[in-house]
């Protein structure tokens, strides 16, 4: 098919490598110490292998707009079971755990801990691609662990109980679930993984965290890494201000569905920045931003961390790929794949997969169960008045207040275009 649509032939990953790599301990054959780039290099070959775009999405604007307008109701299929975190600001996490049943899972079996997109949700196609074979029993083909999607405030159907809201720059929300799912699973390895905004939000907490963060490995997809100047280079094309349009109003609907939340506090600033911004007609991303939101950046990460964009992301256009030299940092470019998609083609006539599986799923196997890790001394979390909190860190604590509804993984919010 390839000598029919040349454009479609893809290149192979360009992978980064920092000029020092960071050394790791490995149990396979033999307990081994290597560099983490070849760690990397014998442990996910589909990194390095060519990414070959479907022949009908040739570019990063159809893998994108596919990602946004396909039918993906009857393709990976995940039931979650969802567990409201009440935070001591007054504030609501949904935290939504697959398998629903997972009464022949090791304690210790290892969770995926999932930030999902822009306005997003457990719901989204991409995040269901990645967990639907994470979940799956090995005799199925799959890798027979937990896994968990932290939902933002007000999104996927979480409301709105305190005048904050979410951004890449507000670590806190997610550093608070990590408290409640290390303390429920205190022997299982934890493994992040991100999607675009939620990309840019576990990089800032990983490396605020540094050397003492409580997840074993990260795994970054369609990272926004500079959000500002992101946003100046979709608004200087014309195609870029639709995208940036699309996802400014995304926005707007998402702050709309939550305005009778938001207006018990009326004099709070969070409260007043939100009435301005639901004003904007058509907002830009940028317009939404420099009224509502703030700014998140890599950081100082200190444990195996994996990054992978696109050379043709219509969203986000600047990639760090020296990744400032940090030892624990593997940069991965494909030529394809637009924001979120790497769709190529399916055994079936006109269908679709999901390249990036395959190098995520076999980084999550080689980081959980091939790679020795030595716990952090992280500080203790102890249950004060009803929160768990971190010793250090009292301000912060979280309560479970509702632990049994059942989400269907692939029913969507309403008002809000899914894929971003």
């Amino acid at each position: 098919m390839n000598f029919l649509f040349p454009w479609t032939s893809g290149r192979k990953t360009e992978v980064r490598h920092p000029p020092t790599s960071a050394v790791v301990t490995i149990q396979d054959y033999a307990t081994r110490r290597v560099s983490l780039r070849e760690f990397v290099e014998e442990k996910c070959p589909s990194l390095h292998a060519k990414f070959h775009p479907a022949w009908w999405l040739p570019n990063g604007h159809l893998q994108t707009l596919y990602c946004v307008l396909g039918d993906f109701s009857q393709k990976d299929k995940v039931v979650y079971k969802r567990t409201m975190l009440r935070l001591k600001d007054g504030g609501t996490l949904g935290l939504d755990f697959t398998p629903v049943d997972d009464s022949n899972l090791r304690p210790d079996a290892p969770i995926v801990v999932v930030l999902h997109g822009l306005t997003g949700g457990s719901y989204e196609s991409y995040v269901r691609a990645i967990l639907s074979p994470v979940c799956l029993p090995p005799s199925e083909g799959g890798l027979g662990y937990r896994a968990v999607v932290v939902n933002f405030r007000g999104c996927a159907g979480v409301p709105i109980t305190s005048p904050q809201f979410y951004s890449a720059g507000h670590t806190d929300d997610f550093r608070q679930a990590i408290f409640y799912i290390s303390t429920l699973f205190p022997n299982a390895p934890l493994l992040g993984v991100g999607f675009s905004l939620g990309a840019n939000v576990l990089t800032r907490y990983v490396a605020e965290e540094g050397q003492l963060c409580r997840l074993r490995s990260a795994c970054v997809l369609g990272c926004p890494w500079n959000l500002t100047a992101n946003n100046q280079r979709l608004d200087s094309s014309y195609i870029g201000h639709v995208y940036s349009k699309g996802m400014g109003q995304n926005l707007i609907n998402l702050l709309k569905s939550h305005l009778d939340s938001l207006s018990q506090t009326p004099d709070h600033d969070v409260t007043k920045a939100a009435m301005a911004a639901v004003a904007l007609n058509k907002p830009t991303v940028k317009e939404f931003d420099n009224t509502f939101t703030r700014v998140g950046v890599l950081g100082d990460v200190r444990i195996p961390f994996l990054a992978i964009n696109t050379a043709d992301d219509p969203v986000v256009q600047e990639v760090p790929m020296d990744a400032k030299g940090n030892e624990w940092v593997i940069m991965a470019l494909t030529s394809h794949g637009g924001h979120l998609g790497w769709f190529e083609a399916d055994e079936s006539w006109g269908q679709v997969r999901r390249w990036i599986k395959r190098p995520v799923l076999e980084w999550f196997h080689a980081t959980a169960e091939v790679l020795q890790w030595e716990k952090p001394q992280c500080p203790d979390i102890r249950e004060v008045d009803g929160y768990l909190t971190e010793v250090g860190r009292e301000t912060l604590g979280c309560m479970v207040t509702d632990k049994e509804q059942i989400i269907r993984g692939t029913e969507g919010q309403a008002g809000i275009m899914a894929g971003l």
